[in-house]
C-alpha cells in the first residue's frame, strides 16, 4: 500500500485493531484486514462486512468502537446467519452441527482430526504422520526434501 500521510488519517486513527484474538492492520481495508484472522477468508470477510452493515473498503483504523463491536458480534454469530455451505466446519463429528471455527480453534481442530485419523490407522492418518503427501500427489519427482536427488552423470 502507498505511504499514507498521518495528517490525512486523523487523531483517532488506530493502526492496529484487536478482533477475534488477532491483530488487524488498520491501514488496510477492513474486508482485506479480516482475512488475517485464521478461519476467515476473502469470501467470509466480505460476508461479515455486509452482515455488520460496514463498507468493506473503509480503512480498519477509521472504524468506531460501535462498528468494531458490530463486527465482533457478527463474527461470533457468523455460523448461525449463513447457509451451511459457507461455514468451514460442516457436520462436525462430535456435535453433528455446522460451525465456523476461527483463531486457534482452527489449528487445534485440525490437529485433533489428524490424531483421530492416525489412531484408527487410516491411510490418510499414516501419510500425515510419516510426512508424505496425503492426497495422491506424485512423489517420484516432486515434493522432495533433504539432499539433492536426480540423475547422476556417467564418469
Amino acid at each position: 500500500m502507498a505511504k499514507v500521510n498521518e495528517a490525512e488519517l486523523g487523531e483517532d486513527f488506530s493502526y492496529i485493531l484487536r478482533l477475534a484474538d488477532s491483530d488487524i492492520d488498520g491501514l488496510r481495508p477492513i474486508a482485506q484486514g479480516l482475512t488475517s484472522i485464521n478461519g476467515v477468508g476473502k469470501r467470509s470477510a466480505g460476508q461479515i462486512c455486509r452482515m455488520a452493515g460496514i463498507d468493506g473498503s473503509k480503512l480498519g483504523g477509521h472504524l468506531t468502537e460501535e462498528e468494531q463491536d458490530r463486527i465482533r458480534t457478527t463474527i461470533d454469530e457468523y455460523a448461525l446467519n449463513v447457509p451451511w455451505w459457507l461455514v468451514n466446519r460442516q457436520r462436525d463429528l462430535q456435535s453433528n452441527e455446522d460451525a465456523h471455527i476461527i483463531g486457534t480453534e482452527v489449528r487445534l481442530t485440525r490437529d485433533d482430526d489428524v490424531a483421530r485419523l492416525a489412531a484408527i490407522k487410516t491411510y490418510r492418518g499414516i501419510r500425515h504422520r510419516s510426512g508424505h503427501k496425503v492426497r495422491g500427489q506424485r512423489l517420484r519427482s516432486n515434493g522432495r526434501s533433504g539432499t539433492t536427488l536426480g540423475v547422476e552423470r556417467k564418469s
